[in-house]
């Protein structure tokens, strides 16, 4: 890069990339190198406190932390990052709104941390809802809750029965916590809901082993066990999810539950927009290839400039506690990972040499709704509320920033003497429905005004309609015309020489069947005959009663 000062690009802003640039800011010197974070969300998300946000324990907001209102001297760039070409150190970023970027860097940190992993199972991708992002935790939530409204105006029935049942995929950690969680919160909503028993609510937790929470030990397992099943709660183990289409959760048992919440905590995998946008080697299992220090590679070959941790990568377990020889994706090693690979890369600018990760597992904890508990450490095993206690107290502490440490433990005072504020407000998924539902639109444009009708000709339609429509009154009126017609016509006829038309005079009676129309004009030319003979016997004997005759009958026939 043509410029002195060093450009480090963190790609992903939870767990990892949010402390790594936390703690870049704290170790770096001013004017030390610039850093930039890319993340589609402003915030990162503490997910462990994301089965509290489910069951209405913590408020949303209060567990999540905003990257622009922590990292004072980071650039917050909120889009995704799509493609990394290393060899020439260049990120493609992608933004919601406007066109893609090159970003250049000379250092890459990547973060991207880990989704939801799922199967080509019918219906899982349509109906089912991970437990990722507090968006996903606060719907499940507000589904819960608005399922209770609909179910108090149903009769007992089918159709009740599936919006109070609950199913919940996966036995680790997360399935648990939020399965005990939303048990809880079903068990508490019951007082509302004079209409609804504890029976008429079904909850479900499926897993495919034959065990649930692998962390902890068996004996600690079977106890958690026997907890939910005193709380009501069905656990199937060795048993898997075919289909969840039509409102029905299948299962290789052949047993069909009908639901209305299906949960989605069947594992994780690293993020697949970063890994496969990348030229960064990568394992079998898609995550990038990280050394013991943090730098992207193997242990024979290092990519530099490349460095990662977290979910999305692959760091082997020195304490040789991991899962095949690396670190479990979780946040506890997260949050070491960043804190390390912070101070690694500042060495490295610094031309000192960075130090392996090595952190050996505390031990595991879980809460199991208000007041219940686990806590496993080597051996030692604790259950109930001293385990709950233990539970709020480390991650308690583990939430970044004192700022959010207050919200969150704020939440916990005002509900233990408030009590949990349980209403759904999952009509925030649709904002504008009362604004449209009510909203004055403008009138449908009207059709063209039809061309006016011209006007009718009266001698045409007595012409359709024949003489015998006429009134009498009529017919006397139209003779009157006819001869006045008559005599204009002769009066013409009599200044013509007499001898241009030489015709003999001829009886009324044969006049007037010569000027007999045709079929068609037979009625009206059977009015003109007579006024015809009438015109004759009023002209004048002054020789010229032939053109009389010959044209009274030619005025006629025209007519």
């Amino acid at each position: 890069m043509s410029t002195s000062v060093p450009k480090i690009l963190v790609v992903g802003g939870g767990y990892a990339g949010f402390y790594t640039a936390w703690k870049l800011e704290k170790h770096l010197r001013k004017g030390e190198a610039e850093v930039t974070i890319v993340d589609p969300l402003p915030y990162m998300t503490y997910q462990p406190f994301l089965p509290e946000v489910a069951a209405g324990g913590i408020e949303g907001r209060h567990v999540v932390v905003g990257l622009r209102r922590h990292l004072k001297r980071t650039n917050v760039v909120t889009a995704k990052v799509t493609g990394i070409d290393h060899a020439n150190k260049v990120a493609t970023i992608t933004p919601e709104v406007g066109e893609p970027w090159q970003h250049h860097y000379d250092q890459i940190v990547v973060t991207a941390g880990a989704v939801s992993r799922t199967f080509p199972i019918p219906g899982i991708a349509d109906n089912a809802i991970g437990l990722k992002t507090v968006e996903e935790a606060l719907a499940i939530r507000d589904r819960l809750i608005a399922n209770f409204d609909r179910a108090a105006n149903l009769p007992a029935g089918p159709e009740r029965d599936r919006l109070l049942s609950v199913v919940v995929v996966g036995g680790g950690f997360a399935g648990i916590e939020v399965f005990a969680e939303l048990r809880g919160l079903a068990s508490s909503l019951l007082r509302s809901y004079p209409q609804l028993r504890f029976e008429d609510t079904h909850f479900h937790l499926i897993e495919a082993m034959g065990r649930i929470m692998p962390e902890v030990s068996l004996e600690t397992s079977q106890w958690v066990l026997k907890d939910l099943a005193k709380r009501g709660a069905n656990v199937h183990l060795d048993t898997q999810v075919t289909g969840a289409e039509g409102g029905n959760v299948a299962l290789s048992t052949g047993e069909v539950i009908p639901t209305d919440l299906i949960v989605w905590t069947a594992g994780v995998m690293a993020n697949p927009t970063v890994v496969r946008g990348g030229d960064l080697p990568v394992e079998e299992r898609g995550r990038i290839k990280t050394r013991a220090d943090l730098r992207v590679g193997t242990e024979d070959e290092i990519v530099e400039g490349a460095w990662a941790a977290g979910d999305i990568s692959a760091v082997p377990d020195l304490s040789g506690g991991g899962v095949g020889g690396f670190c479990v994706p979780n946040a506890q090693h997260a949050v070491r990972q960043a804190k390390l690979l912070a101070k690694n890369l500042v060495a490295v600018l610094r031309g000192e040499a960075p130090r392996e990760y090595f952190h050996k597992n505390l031990g595991a904890v879980a809460g199991l709704g208000l007041y219940n508990g686990v806590f496993q450490s080597g051996k030692i095993a604790l259950k109930g509320f001293v385990a709950w206690v233990a539970h709020r107290g480390y991650h308690g502490l583990a939430m970044p920033s004192w700022e959010r440490k207050w919200r969150v433990v704020g939440d916990w005072w005002m509900n233990f003497w408030l009590s949990r504020d349980n209403v759904s407000l999952e009509a925030t998924l649709t904002p504008r429905k009362t604004f449209e539902e009510f909203a004055s639109r403008p009138r449908p444009a009207q059709p063209a005004a039809a061309e006016p009708t011209p006007a009718i000709d009266p001698k045409s339609v007595a012409k359709d309609e024949g003489a015998a429509a006429v009134a009498p009154a009529q017919k006397d009126n139209k003779v009157d015309d006819e001869k006045s017609d008559g005599a204009t016509e002769t009066e013409a006829a009599a200044k013509k020489p007499a001898a241009k038309k030489p015709a003999a005079k001829k009886p009324a009676a044969k006049k007037a069947a010569s000027v007999e129309p045709s079929a068609d004009t037979a009625e009206p030319s059977a009015d003109t005959a007579e006024p015809s003979a009438d015109t004759v016997a009023e002209q004048p004997t002054d020789g010229t009663d032939a053109s009389v005759d010959s044209t009274a009958p030619k005025v006629s026939a025209e007519r």
